[in-house]
């Protein structure tokens, strides 16, 4: 490819470049036989498409697990998305991509982190405590106080409290385990709220719809640009376009139904 192909897309004509550059690749990659060239467009592919897994990953940050490990995790999503991702299906890739990522992180908040992240210098001195206490005890011949406990671990008492108060947050619960007693049929799984990202719904809809938007002629993006954008009615948008609103109305329909056709993935994760 001779045209400077963007990693970090700023605009819809960008994405669609890199689009259309991602699929030449994985067109190469499902006719070469070679397998080190198969791995080496493989690679060129996800270097091509980094941004969308590290976008999808700072949007799941803060939620007790480390920026670097989320990263990885949605660095794996990304291969797999490019070794699973079949170009004759006629689904863009980032249709595809952005929710085999996305299943990917999930998976990894539900099956591997704790239920509750703490500083490692609490971490660190509930091991102290916890080697500490049965020595005090055995001297004192009673249970010591915070401030005794804190004299022992060489540490302020206000830390002492903070890591007793965090004790227990390192056990992880199975989400497949019942809820509670009686809810036999209730996983845990089903009863915590999973509450979505709307910015990371914005981010979902920007990359995958910027490529197929570029591909409209000019009317449907004016249509859709005057009805979501400028927040505009249909009758409105058929005066200015010189139509009825039953025009604009099946335009619209014409349009988003072929877009909706256009991102629906074919076996991806969710």
């Amino acid at each position: 490819m001779h045209t400077a192909v963007p990693t970090n897309c700023t605009s819809a004509e960008d994405r669609a470049l890199r689009e259309s550059a991602t699929r030449e690749l994985l067109e190469a990659r499902s006719r070469a036989t070679d397998p080190g060239e198969r791995q080496r467009l493989l690679e060129r592919v996800a270097e091509l498409n980094l941004e969308i897994a590290r976008g999808i990953a700072q949007r799941f940050r803060g939620r007790g697990v480390e920026d670097d490990d989320l990263e990885q995790v949605a660095c794996l999503g990304l291969m797999k998305a490019v070794r699973n991702y079949r170009v004759d299906d006629g689904v863009p890739f980032i249709g595809y991509a952005v929710p085999t990522i996305r299943g990917e992180v999930k998976r990894y908040f539900r099956d591997c982190s704790w239920t509750v992240r703490i500083p490692r210098r609490l971490q660190e001195l509930q091991g102290k405590i916890a080697g500490a206490l049965p020595q005090l005890e055995q001297e004192l011949g009673r249970e010591p106080t915070l401030e005794e406990i804190a004299a022992k671990v060489g540490a302020e008492v206000d830390e002492v409290t903070q890591a007793e108060g965090a004790r227990g947050c390192f056990t992880v619960l199975s989400l497949d385990r019942p809820a509670g007693h009686g809810d036999h049929d209730l996983a845990l799984a089903d009863v915590i709220a999973d509450p979505e990202d709307p910015q990371l719904h914005r981010f979902e809809a920007t990359e995958m719809l910027s490529p197929l938007l570029t591909e409209l002629d000019a009317r449907d993006r004016e249509i859709l640009e005057l009805r979501f954008v400028e927040n505009w009615k249909q009758a409105d948008i058929g005066h200015k376009l010189g139509i009825s609103q039953m025009q604009v109305s099946r335009l619209l329909t014409r349009i988003l139904t072929g877009l909706r056709t256009q991102l629906q993935p074919t076996g991806a994760a969710a």
